[in-house]
C-alpha cells in the first residue's frame, strides 16, 4: 500500500496543490470583494457621499468690512446649520457688523444638537489697570451698535422644545472678539435660552481700553449662561469680558479657568442654582465688585488673583471702578471657598480684602492658611 504523501507526489500532485492554492486565493478576493461591497454585512449601495458640516458665512453673504450689517447672512447660515442637524459656522477674518441669533431647535428633533461659531484667529484680549491701548482690528470681530435686543450673540427661546422652553442646543464659540460700544445698551453674548455651552478664546468688550470704559448704566452684561433647570452645563477657557454693569452671570454647572472680568460693575454675579460651580484662576481688575452674590449658588474659585487702582489710578471718568468690596453678598447667600491674592497699584500686595455680608463664604489670602468667614 502506497503512503498518502505519494498521492501528492511528482508532477500530477504538483499541479493539484496549484489548483487548491488558485481556489483558496479566488474565495478570499471573492470574499473581501462582497465585504467592501456590503460594507461589512450592510448594503452601502443606497448611502449617499459624506456631507460636510462646516459652513462658511462668505457663502451667505456675510461681508466683515465693518459696514455691512450681516444679521441676516449669519441667520441664512445658521438655518443651514440646523438643517443638517448640526454643525460649524466660520467666519473668517474681519470686522462683521450685525448681531448673530442662534435660532430656536426645537420637537420633533428627539435631542439637542452642537452649533459651533468659530472665528480664523484667536482674538487679542488687552485689558489692563492703568495706561492707553487701541483694541486691536485683526482677528475675527462680531460687533453690534444695536440699542436693544439680548446680546451681538444670543440663543433664541423655543416654544416647543425638548425641554421646557429652552433650545435643545449645545452652543460653542470660539476665536471671537465681541463688541458693543461704550456704555451699551446691548449685552455680548447671551445664551440664557441654550441648554449648554462652552466657549474658548472668547473677548466680549465695549470697544474702549478698559481703563477708559464710562460706568455702564443700563444694566447689561458682557456674558448670560444657561439658566438653571435646563439640563445647564457652562464650561468657559480663556475668556476676557470688560466695561458691562455684570461681566459673567453665573448659573449653575459652570466650569471656568483662566477667566478675566475687568472694569465691570460687577464682575463674576452668581445667581440662583441648584448646582454648584468651580473656577480656576479668576482675574478681577478694576471692577466695582469683583464677586456679587444675588442668589443661593454654591461655588469655589482656586485662585482669585485681585487689582485694584491706587492712588492717582483714577480721575473723573473712571473714578467708579475704584474698588467697593470684593465679595459683594448682603443677603449672605453664598456658600463658597475662594483663595484670593490683592494687589494695589503703586503699592503692591496688601492683605485688604473688603466684604460685604457672605457670611457662608470662607475666604483666605494665598498661603495664610486662615478663612475669613463663619467657620
Amino acid at each position: 500500500m502506497k503512503r498518502v504523501k505519494n498521492v501528492l507526489g511528482g508532477k500530477k500532485g504538483d499541479s493539484m496543490r496549484k489548483t487548491v492554492f488558485l481556489i483558496t486565493i479566488g474565495a478570499l478576493l471573492f470574499a473581501g470583494a462582497a465585504f467592501a461591497v456590503d460594507g461589512g454585512g450592510k448594503d452601502s449601495s443606497t448611502a449617499g457621499p459624506v456631507k460636510s458640516r462646516t459652513f462658511n458665512a462668505l457663502n451667505y453673504g456675510a461681508v466683515g468690512d465693518d459696514k455691512t450689517d450681516n444679521t441676516e447672512a449669519f441667520s441664512e447660515c445658521l438655518k443651514a446649520v440646523v438643517a443638517a442637524g448640526g454643525g460649524r459656522m466660520v467666519l473668517p477674518d474681519g470686522v462683521y457688523r450685525g448681531r448673530i441669533i442662534i435660532p430656536p431647535v426645537s420637537k420633533p428633533i428627539t435631542s439637542w444638537i452642537t452649533i459651533e461659531i468659530i472665528g480664523e484667529s484667536e482674538p487679542t484680549p488687552v485689558f489692563g489697570t492703568v495706561g492707553s491701548f487701541p483694541l486691536q482690528q485683526n482677528g475675527t470681530i462680531v460687533k453690534s451698535l444695536a440699542t436693544s435686543g439680548a446680546g451681538v450673540i444670543s440663543a433664541s427661546p423655543s416654544p416647543n422644545s425638548v425641554f421646557a422652553a429652552f433650545s435643545a442646543v449645545y452652543v460653542v464659540l470660539r476665536n471671537l472678539d465681541v463688541r458693543t460700544y461704550d456704555n451699551p445698551a446691548i449685552g455680548g453674548i447671551d445664551l440664557n435660552n441654550a441648554m449648554q455651552c462652552r466657549l474658548e478664546n472668547v473677548f466680549v468688550n465695549t470697544g474702549v481700553y478698559s481703563v477708559h470704559a464710562s460706568q455702564p448704566t443700563h444694566g447689561t452684561k458682557g456674558l448670560i449662561t444657561p439658566a438653571c433647570n435646563n439640563a445647564a452645563l457652562t464650561i468657559l477657557r480663556n475668556v476676557v469680558v470688560t466695561g458691562y454693569h455684570t461681566g459673567i452671570q453665573v448659573n449653575e454647572h459652570t466650569d471656568g479657568d483662566n477667566i478675566v472680568v475687568a472694569s465691570n460693575i460687577n464682575g463674576l454675579e452668581f445667581v440662583f442654582a441648584h448646582h454648584a460651580s468651580r473656577f480656576g484662576r479668576v482675574g478681577t481688575y478694576r471692577n466695582t465688585h469683583h464677586i456679587t452674590v444675588s442668589g443661593r449658588h454654591g461655588f469655589s474659585i482656586e485662585q482669585m488673583n485681585t487689582e485694584q487702582p491706587g492712588p492717582g489710578q483714577t480721575d473723573a471718568q473712571n473714578a467708579w471702578q475704584a474698588l467697593v468690596s470684593n465679595i459683594n453678598d448682603p443677603k449672605n447667600l453664598g456658600v463658597a471657598d475662594i483663595n484670593y491674592w490683592v494687589v494695589e497699584g503703586n503699592v503692591g500686595a496688601v492683605e485688604k480684602f473688603i466684604r460685604n455680608g457672605g457670611a457662608s463664604i470662607q475666604a483666605r489670602r494665598t498661603g495664610s492658611g486662615i478663612h475669613q468667614g463663619k467657620e
